[in-house]
């Protein structure tokens, strides 16, 4: 597991910052793959034919454009409760790292604009009661993989916030299954309970 800060985070230089200003749908990913295409080269254990990554909220975005646009690298991935159309999302999100839409390609970065590149197995993931990113976000995206013929996976919490609450530990082990089965092969124990606060 590896956790890689790429270029355009805070706390640095403000054009370290603001590279991708106007274009989020990069992300980091492209730090993402060569960081880890580095690390390979360097420890032997580290497979490259099979990556997988997850992310929550702006995090679930990021999966998503990741296995959209860079399906031959990352096999994998678990969007849970991503921002995945920046135009139906919080103007003070959206607006902070892209400009208005006057001056931004919003349509170039929304991840259902480019579903269709899905190759890897993917987990979509949403609270219908998300009081921070609209699950519409989500059934964007379910939409445009069902209208290019791509399987992929879905799960809803009925009642649940941004968080999933007191769904938390189901959705911890719903995202290890994922990747013991889909990255591993391997078949991991049967409805698992992890046991904890919630």
């Amino acid at each position: 597991m590896v956790a890689i800060e790429g270029t355009s985070n805070p706390l640095r230089s403000k054009s370290f910052h603001d590279m991708s200003y106007g274009n989020m749908g990069d992300n980091t990913l492209a730090d993402q793959v060569t960081g880890i295409k580095q690390l390979a080269a360097k420890y032997s254990y580290i497979d490259l034919d099979r990556v997988g990554i997850w992310g929550h909220s702006g995090g679930g975005f990021a999966t998503a454009a990741a296995m959209f646009r860079h399906p031959d690298f990352f096999k994998v991935g678990i969007a849970e409760s991503g921002n995945h159309e920046n135009l139906n999302y919080e103007d003070n999100w959206g607006e902070r790292y892209n400009g208005l839409v006057a001056n931004s390609d919003y349509a170039a970065q929304a991840n259902q604009n480019i579903a269709k590149n899905l190759k890897g197995k993917l987990m979509l993931v949403h609270g219908m009661m998300d009081d921070n990113v609209p699950p519409y976000n989500t059934l964007l995206v379910a939409e445009a993989l069902e209208k290019a013929n791509k399987t992929f996976d879905l799960v809803i919490f009925p009642n649940s916030p941004h968080g999933y609450g007191q769904y938390s530990n189901y959705m911890m082990r719903r995202r290890w299954d994922y990747f013991v089965e889909n990255l591993m092969g391997a078949k991991p124990p049967v409805d698992y309970l992890i046991k904890g606060s919630r």
